[in-house]
């Protein structure tokens, strides 16, 4: 019988009691694996489930609500596009939906892995579709092609993305340049976000953007484990509560427990190999 969370060596409790933070940086591959535990325990109960039910449709729906992080992810690329956001969201959420109904977990692929082509693409159509082509002046256009480049190089060498000011002091051009120039770019067809630029031979801005999804620090999955926490031990369900339903970190659900942050990871991993198990699905 596997020994209680509250028992454990005298190492163990010493560890319990360090003080522990946990940055937001820290946090957000924690809370993205997270996600992708629960993505994967909620495609094997989907797996056992018929389609048209109504257990299949509450599953299918909670994977779309477990992964909307990914289609805003996406959607925010576009945001340039002066399209509203809450209308790129939805698209996008139709390829998320195409991606959920065609995923096979059994296949060996991480599911964001598998989704992102389908919600970006689905992205693409809508603007090729509804977006018409704006003509820019040539002088714009090579210019727009210099911040771009600009962007990327200040962004890698700060970790962060630069200001309008940065930018000009890198290209030796004014802001008013720099904003004129962005301006533009905002009037562009879609397409050149997906084409190569013309002359540079550098791919499109999507080809250069790797997926790290940091809205995934904020995802909020409130009902979407409820039918799952009466497989688990009272203790467990509590941190999965604290997870999912009030959105808190490792370290905050350590402070609320009295236990270490180390304690709450080991806990959730122990939590959903719980359910891996209880819903026969290969770690």
């Amino acid at each position: 019988m596997e020994p209680d969370a509250e028992s454990g060596t005298a190492a163990e409790a010493a560890t319990d009691t360090e003080p522990d933070a946990e940055s937001d940086a820290d946090s957000r591959p924690r809370r993205a694996a997270d996600t992708r535990a629960l993505t994967q325990v909620l495609f094997g109960e989907l797996k056992k489930l018929e389609r048209g039910t109504p257990e299949h449709g509450r599953v299918r729906a909670a994977l779309i609500e477990a992964n909307l992080p990914l289609v805003r992810y996406a959607a925010a690329r576009f945001r340039s596009r002066n399209e509203p956001m809450e209308d790129v969201v939805q698209v996008g959420t139709i390829g998320l939906i195409n991606a959920i109904d065609r995923f096979d977990p059994d296949r060996g692929v991480q599911f964001p892995t598998f989704a992102m082509p389908t919600v970006v693409g689905e992205i693409k159509r809508y603007f090729r579709d509804n977006v018409r082509t704006v003509h820019v002046p040539r002088r714009l256009h090579e210019l727009w092609v210099q911040v771009n480049g600009a962007t990327e190089d200040l962004t890698t060498l700060h970790g962060r993305s630069p200001t309008t000011a940065e930018i000009a002091e890198h290209l030796k051009i004014s802001e008013d340049e720099v904003l004129s120039c962005i301006e533009a770019g905002r009037s562009y067809h879609a397409t050149s976000l997906e084409a190569a630029q013309e002359g540079d031979g550098l791919p499109g801005l999507l080809d250069r953007l790797g997926y790290e999804d940091p809205a995934l620090a904020g995802v909020e999955h409130r009902d979407l484990v409820r039918h799952l926490l009466v497989q688990l031990p009272e203790r467990e369900q509590r941190i999965l509560m604290l997870r999912y339903y009030r959105n808190l970190t490792q370290s905050q659900i350590s402070q609320e427990l009295g236990v270490s942050q180390m304690h709450v990871s080991r806990l959730l991993a122990r939590s959903f190999a719980r359910l891996r198990s209880a819903n026969r699905i290969d770690a």
